[in-house]
């Protein structure tokens, strides 16, 4: 299977993403790509809660949903949308929301964002998403063409526990649209996603938000299609980049072979008595 990935800077009005989407998606199914993914917040990306909530849609009714699944109809091809802010079905937040959308336009799978990022950085950003986003509980498991396919998003990279349960429901590939900040990219990102590959023997597939957006924010970018064993298979290096990988599913079941921890897992017990003494 050949994967793209998109790499953006969204804006805080979905009109200003939704062309540069539809020209990235294009581009991308001209040059053969099957599975079209997106970064994290790819619809809009705002932090002003009370301007978010104004530009929030049901799910049911979304134009802006309407108009990605036309995208992925027009191009015949599967479109991840990373993530896109809708209203939550039973409460009065927001969901952060992963959708596959098939080629015949309809939405074939969904994942609500598990792990809520709440964060202090030294430079003075700081985020509190439980505030505002509804978490999700369930994990997902896909598919495209016969192709195993794991969904997460951006913050879960750092439970390895998640991706682990992913893997071992038969996932070959997973997703991890993402907008990491610029700080914790830097220091995290290229690490984190090679260790998740590693230790599940999946290809992890993780377009980025990159720059500084309308809002302010800054995210680090480098979009990263990673192999089995850990090798990082394509990168993009710029600004509003596709890159593209043709994926050979073997590779999963080789390097599974070869470092079989998928299969050796255990429990663990703590000394009675805690930790031991001071």
């Amino acid at each position: 299977m050949k994967i793209a990935c998109v790499q953006m800077t969204s804006a805080c009005d979905p009109a200003d993403n939704l062309p540069i989407i539809a020209a990235r998606v294009k581009q991308a199914a001209t040059q053969s790509a099957r599975l079209v993914a997106l970064p994290e917040t790819c619809s809009f990306m705002e932090k002003n809660r009370k301007a978010m909530q104004a530009r929030l849609e049901n799910q049911a009714d979304s134009r802006v949903l309407a108009a990605l699944c036309h995208m992925a109809k027009e191009n015949d091809i599967f479109l991840l949308i990373g993530s896109m802010i809708l209203a939550a079905e039973n409460s009065d937040k927001a969901v952060n929301r992963s959708l596959l959308i098939a080629p015949d336009g309809t939405v074939q799978a969904q994942y609500d964002k598990i792990h809520m990022f709440d964060v202090a950085l030294e430079n003075g950003e700081s985020h509190r998403e439980s505030a505002v986003y509804q978490a999700g509980d369930k994990l997902v498991v896909t598919k495209a063409d016969g192709v195993s396919l794991g969904l997460s998003i951006c913050y879960d990279l750092r439970f390895p526990a998640l991706y682990r349960r992913l893997a071992e429901a038969q996932a070959q590939v997973i997703f991890v649209p993402s907008a990491f900040t610029k700080q914790t990219g830097a220091a995290h990102w290229h690490i984190l996603l090679r260790a998740r590959a590693i230790e599940t023997g999946c290809f992890i597939v993780a377009p980025a938000q990159i720059g500084v957006h309308e809002n302010g924010r800054e995210t680090y970018g480098h979009s990263l299609i990673i192999d089995p064993w850990g090798t990082i298979i394509a990168e993009a290096a710029s600004d509003d980049e596709v890159i593209l990988a043709a994926l050979d599913m073997t590779l999963a079941d080789k390097a599974r072979r070869q470092i079989p921890a998928l299969f050796h897992g255990a429990t663990y017990r703590l000394p009675e008595g805690g930790q031991g003494k001071d």
